[in-house]
């Protein structure tokens, strides 16, 4: 095959992003965007409240948060294909079996095993492919497979609704399951490949690398050393960024119920949903492109406008426009949890050991969903939801200072 026909088909890379999409619209959005629509239904048939049955998902974080430390040795042992690939058949063999249940402890056991199989499948999938597949671009294609998630939670919602309208949810933990493990599972066993190097391929970009350029895609496989990283002011840094914009992002769970005690209808309250999910979506891959020119803007464009979008929906309370632009400016801060945190990882540490890295910065990720998410809501109990929204906007100030200094702080790099 000449030179000229090859460089006219399209880089495998894409067909890795494809995957990545697959994971994240499918896999994690049947079990996180739509895991609300059986809160009411699972929770009247069990007897039990539903804040009890909700359970499941935080020790599902807690699981995730004690396995990441392990995954993250395991896809730089043994690679993200095969790890991937079982973790997807596990995951789609436990949503199916959860139409089996009778007992809410039978729940708590499957939010073990989903943590587990999320910590690779949630956090580590598509950072770390689509860092060893590209050299540019990298942000807009982790800002398109993180929104994929939410695209996935939008179709699915309203597919799963119907089905426990008709069928009950039993059934449709059934189709959720099957769908993962006859859908996805093989797919990504077939198609996926850890390194461009299986494929005979350079990553993508680094033949279109340009003099001006060059000097970066020669860091390719240049960075920080594991050891060296974890003793470093700008990892910790970084962490705690991470932790700060999960934390903040667990805030979505609150603005309904807010924006109802301003004095609007469920139906308004849904509309001010409705807007934070379109700033996530738009977000992700606006940051995506934002972060492909400077990573410093992106840490700035999921920050501010977070902070400023908290700061509207307590100034504008009682004008339901301003409240809905504060709720789309917020959703920026939730699309830069998994955009931004796995792009400043990269620019600080680069991509030597980035895998075994970026697991223990997403151990932060899943630790402030499960502390955040319920530690809010007791200090609203204690307070009100004002004084979480302001809380909430200082705490993300402070992420933002802290993104800024992890910018300009990259750590001392070295080849592989």
């Amino acid at each position: 095959m000449s030179d000229a026909s090859k460089s006219k088909r399209i880089h495998y890379g894409f067909v890795i992003v494809f995957c990545c999409c697959l994971i994240m619209g499918i896999d994690v959005g049947l079990v996180f965007s739509c895991a609300g629509i059986f809160y009411d239904p699972v929770s009247r048939a069990l007897g039990v409240p539903v804040g009890q049955f909700g359970l499941y998902m935080s020790v599902s974080y807690v699981a995730s948060t004690l396995m990441l430390p392990l995954a993250g040795k395991l896809i730089e042992r043994h690679g993200s294909r095969r790890l991937l690939t079982i973790n997807s058949m596990l995951l789609g063999l436990c949503v199916a079996s959860m139409g089996l249940f009778t007992s809410v402890w039978e729940f708590y056991g499957a939010g073990v095993v989903m943590g587990v199989t999320l910590a690779f499948l949630l956090y580590l999938s598509f950072p770390i492919l689509v860092n060893a597949w590209f050299r540019t671009k990298v942000g807009l294609m982790i800002g398109i497979c993180s929104a994929a998630s939410g695209i996935g939670g939008m179709i699915f919602n309203p597919i799963g609704g119907s089905i426990i309208a008709g069928h009950g949810w039993r059934a449709a933990y059934f189709a959720f399951g099957g769908l993962i493990l006859l859908g996805v599972t093989p797919l990504i066993g077939l198609l996926l490949r850890n390194r461009p190097e299986e494929k005979g391929l350079p990553p993508y970009g680094q033949k279109e690398a340009s003099a001006d350029n060059l000097a970066s895609v020669g860091k390719s496989d240049s960075g920080t050393d594991y050891s060296a990283a974890v003793r470093m002011p700008a990892f910790y840094a970084v962490m705690i960024f991470a932790f700060i914009m999960m934390a903040v992002s667990t805030l979505n769970l609150f603005i309904p119920k807010y924006v109802m005690i301003s004095g609007f209808t469920e139906v308004e309250a849904s509309l001010a949903a409705a807007a934070v999910m379109a700033g996530v979506t738009g977000g992700k891959l606006l940051l995506g492109l934002i972060n492909d020119r400077n990573c410093l803007y992106g840490v700035l464009a999921c920050t501010l406008p977070g902070v400023a979008g908290l700061a509207l929906l307590l100034a504008g309370q009682g004008t339901l426009w301003i409240m809905i632009c504060g709720c789309f400016m917020f959703g920026w801060e939730y699309a830069g949890v998994t955009v931004q945190t796995a792009m400043l990882t990269g620019h600080t540490f680069g991509k030597k050991h980035y895998t075994r890295i970026y697991a223990l910065i997403s151990i932060a990720l899943s630790s402030g969903g499960a502390i955040a998410s319920g530690g809010w809501g007791l200090l609203a109990d204690a307070t009100s939801f004002r004084t979480v929204l302001t809380a909430g906007g200082i705490t993300l100030a402070v992420g933002c200072l802290l993104g800024a200094y992890a910018y300009f702080a990259p750590a001392k790099r070295s080849k592989a």
